[in-house]
């Protein structure tokens, strides 16, 4: 529904953008479409995160989420280049624009992406949901920009308003995805992602009783919903290795949504010996 929405918003304003020599409309109609093809493949990447493990790929596809994220995000501020660039030649040369249209089409692009933005007002704890969210609700914004600017076109003839809203949407459209971009090379490099606290994490993890030492603790993201820890737990000569690894997975599923993890239990003379165990080696 967002993707078909924003397709037919995306036509009406190139249309209706040539036809009112209005470079804000053009500009807002390249977000929209930098949108639609942000819902595309997070829609893609979605789908193909369902698909099974194979021999091939042991974790499946749902990496692919993320990487549909930075693809999005590098995507848009590449386009937001280009009308930055458009956007300060009509401010040296500006041209007629009709105001009218623009404000039609813009009231439409507030309604349409106001509507989408409801669509994902929820699970944001997905990057790809938030991101479709904040695009939507920024895209809502931006209209509303563009209407306010070209009320003031006709109210004052101020054609140069239509580049400086140009303008405005390039500021809006950056500063919305950097967030995005940044989070998605985090996880790309398998960075902890950004909800989670590793010395968090830690403290939990050797306040289970029996556990004295936590070392070779590793947290990264298998998707953008689904986490991985790998961690070695030095136990006390009295501790049950079993008991001890149910309450560490249990605990970290409970508190902080990691729902992959790995732990290995070692013995005081086993820690000694593993070569994990400094802090400096991967």
């Amino acid at each position: 529904m967002g993707t078909a929405l924003n397709l037919g918003l995306v036509i009406a304003q190139v249309v209706y953008g040539l036809t009112a020599n209005s470079m804000a409309l053009l500009a807002d109609a390249a977000h929209n479409f930098g949108d639609v093809l942000a819902l595309l493949l997070a829609w893609g990447a979605a789908w193909m995160g369902q698909r099974l493990p194979s021999a091939r790929r042991t974790y499946g596809w749902g990496r692919g989420t993320i990487l549909a994220a930075l693809i999005n995000a590098v995507v848009l501020l590449i386009g937001v280049g280009a009308i930055g660039v458009e956007a300060v030649h009509r401010l040296q040369s500006p041209g007629p624009v009709s105001g009218g249209i623009v404000i039609a089409v813009g009231l439409a692009g507030i309604a349409i992406n106001g509507v989408t933005a409801w669509l994902f007002s929820r699970g944001h704890e997905d990057l790809n949901i938030r991101a479709a969210f904040l695009h939507m609700a920024g895209d809502a914004a931006v209209s509303l920009g563009v209407v306010l600017a070209a009320a003031a076109i006709m109210a004052t003839g101020w054609v140069w308003l239509d580049p400086v809203a140009s303008l405005a949407i390039v500021v809006v459209i950056v500063v919305g995805t950097w967030g995005v971009l940044r989070d998605a090379v985090n996880l790309t490099m398998d960075g902890v992602p950004g909800r989670i606290s590793q010395a968090e994490v830690a403290r939990f993890l050797g306040g289970i009783v029996g556990v004295e030492e936590v070392h070779d603790l590793h947290i990264w993201a298998l998707s953008t919903t689904q986490i991985a820890l790998t961690a070695h737990l030095v136990r006390a000569d009295v501790a049950d290795d079993q008991t001890l690894i149910q309450a560490a997975v249990l605990g970290l599923q409970e508190r902080f949504g990691i729902d992959h993890a790995t732990v290995q239990v070692e013995t005081r003379a086993s820690a000694a010996a593993c070569r994990l165990r400094p802090v400096e080696v991967i």
